[in-house]
């Protein structure tokens, strides 16, 4: 499963929510989360583990934070093998977290069953920078942080982004991304 979303959409706490879940369940789970390496310094924070702390503790989960490195697209280099050697290593389910989103960053939706991007109910100007390319990509789109005083808002971004995948052409002939 993959993951995207602007920042602040909730991607690691949906994870860790998700991810305790699974594990309750007896599912083994492996979460790889991308984080944007410097430009400058080529550094990495590799911060997302720490939005996790009872899923790092859960001996049927393994998190791996790992840097860009400079690769475009919201994943790295070889986060394609990394899915492939979780598999490999009895992880039934694989989480992958990416960068964050833009216009392009949906590299991911070619390496997993499922692409997923989380949305805030009121982003505003941060949901200005998500165009075609990654709705298009998507399978389904989660509004996330939907409670409180942002029932209203989710609801009003729900209903336009129903709208606006209709007019998207089908990537499936089988599958219909739900919102």
């Amino acid at each position: 499963l993959g993951l995207s979303g602007p920042p602040g959409a909730g991607k690691s706490t949906f994870i860790e929510c998700f991810g305790k879940m699974l594990t309750e369940r007896k599912h083994k789970v492996s979460v790889l989360a991308v984080d944007p390496s410097s430009s400058t310094s080529g550094g990495s924070l590799l911060g997302d583990k720490t939005r996790m702390t009872e899923l790092s503790r859960d001996m049927n989960a393994y998190i791996r934070p790992s840097p860009t490195s400079g690769t475009l697209g919201g994943v790295t280099r070889t986060t394609n093998e990394a899915i492939l050697l979780c598999e490999g290593g009895g992880y039934d389910v694989v989480l992958v977290e990416t960068v964050g989103v833009g216009q392009s960053e949906f590299a991911v939706a070619d390496m997993v069953d499922m692409f997923v991007l989380l949305l805030p109910p009121a982003g505003g100007d941060e949901l200005q920078g998500i165009k075609r390319g990654i709705i298009e990509m998507a399978d389904l789109v989660a509004i996330n942080k939907a409670d409180g005083d942002l029932v209203v808002p989710a609801r009003r971004i729900q209903a336009e982004y129903i709208s606006a995948m209709k007019l998207l052409r089908k990537r499936s002939k089988v599958w219909r991304p739900k919102v």
